[in-house]
């Protein structure tokens, strides 16, 4: 379990949480594990199967905390809050701002080109010896363009279209080098650029199966502070896409998704067992693949790194909500700007 930004997140399934005076307390198999007043809360996010005592849920709800209910994975699945709520006045702000949404778009796109670039410097750093010279040399030339597009990206007043070119350029230039980080010796686990819908080689195999994954986090962390999924700010609005989702995940991608994904491979923990071909070319993870690749998920989500803005450290699986947060801080005007995440 772990308080950050007013918000308790419990992560530990079979705890138990109860009242008791003014204060909530957390047990596990019987021991408490953490007492807080009320009035230090504003949320809490439980993961799985958590116990909450009804004395617990009626003391909280008049004072305005609410209590968002997460599957193990992570998955959205209720909202239990009393009858003053900030959602509509949040979600106001937030159809407000989609109307002008530059600067939360640059904030966004900055880190995203940010964390790529960075993914890049650590493999040149890492390995980058061993690459065959014409190889580095390209990894380089797109290390010093995407720093060109980052001050771009600061400067620019030329409008969002301008903002999502530079978050394309940045993207190709990335998504052309990203086999030199490839380093399985299996010849059929190779990049050949990137491929959605369907898949067309393993490696984009991974991504897309680990960038669904991320989106379901971003999305249930995006309803857990009472955003609207599917009003976003970097990507367009369409019947049924959960915008705001893939707008939180964009800066997440390449530590959260692309650096497992390349791990996974370079240290043979996935092989060519563990793809199988489809009709019309698509290549998907078999049973056991999607196995592997869960597990190192689960895994990875445990991983604590200490966050660069609330400058706390936390574990990686609650990024994605201390974003949403630190976002709808931003919409309520408690924020002057967005902070992203930038892997340092």
């Amino acid at each position: 379990m772990k308080k950050l930004l007013n918000t308790l997140y419990i992560t530990t399934e079979g705890a138990s949480l109860r009242k008791e005076g003014e204060n909530l307390v957390a047990e596990v198999e019987g021991a408490e594990r953490a007492r807080i007043p009320f009035h230090m809360l504003s949320s809490l996010v439980l993961f799985g199967a958590i116990f909450v005592s009804p004395p617990l849920i009626q003391a909280l709800a008049p004072l305005g905390v609410s209590i968002v209910l997460l599957d193990r994975g992570g998955r959205f699945q209720a909202r239990i809050e009393g009858p003053v709520s900030g959602n509509v006045l949040l979600r106001r702000s937030q159809y407000r701002a989609s109307d002008q949404p530059d600067e939360i778009v640059r904030s966004i796109v900055s880190a995203k080109i940010a964390n790529q670039r960075a993914v890049l410097q650590r493999a040149l750093r890492d390995y980058g010896a061993e690459m065959a010279s014409p190889l580095r040399g390209e990894v380089e030339a797109v290390v010093e363009r995407q720093a060109q597009i980052l001050r771009r990206v600061a400067v620019t007043s030329d409008g969002l279209d301008v903002l999502r070119g530079c978050e394309g350029e940045a993207a190709q230039g990335y998504f052309a080098v990203f086999g030199a980080l490839v380093r399985s010796p299996d010849e059929s686990i190779r990049f050949q650029g990137r491929s959605r819908r369907p898949p067309l080689d393993p490696v984009n195999a991974v991504l897309s199966f680990l960038y669904t994954l991320l989106t379901h986090d971003c999305r249930s962390a995006a309803e857990g502070v009472g955003l609207d999924p599917a009003v976003g700010f970097l990507h367009r609005e369409r019947p049924g896409r959960p915008s705001l989702a893939l707008d939180l995940m964009e800066e997440l991608r390449p530590i959260f998704v692309d650096r497992l994904a390349l791990s996974l491979i370079n240290r043979r923990q996935l092989r060519s067992r563990d793809f199988e071909r489809h009709e019309g070319g698509a290549i998907l993870l078999n049973d056991e693949g999607r196995k592997t690749v869960l597990t190192a998920w689960q895994e990875r989500k445990k991983e604590e790194r200490r966050h660069p803005f609330i400058d706390e450290t936390a574990p990686l699986g609650l990024v994605p909500h201390l974003q949403a947060q630190l976002l709808a801080r931003h919409l309520r005007g408690d924020l002057d700007a967005y902070p992203p995440w930038i892997w340092s």
